[in-house]
């Protein structure tokens, strides 16, 4: 299931920007937003005291924070 996740956030991005792969994170977009995709429980162990970190879960309908549903990422292509 995570792999079905990142392969979505990575389809959904890549067209109109730069993304790496860091060490912390799953990816790396434009040099400057981190982002951890995973389920609704996923916490944000990775992503702490990162600026600009997000995380893109699965499983929820609205966002709050810096937490963003994986399917609003859809819309970007």
């Amino acid at each position: 299931m995570g792999n079905m996740r990142e392969s979505f956030f990575l389809n959904q991005v890549v067209h109109l920007h730069k993304v790496q792969y860091p060490d912390q994170a799953d990816f790396l977009v434009d040099d400057k937003w981190l982002f951890e995709t995973g389920g609704k429980n996923k916490e944000k162990k990775q992503i702490q005291g990162h600026a600009n970190a997000y995380l893109a879960l699965d499983g929820i309908e609205t966002g709050y924070g810096n937490t963003i549903p994986l399917w609003l990422f859809g819309f970007l292509y």
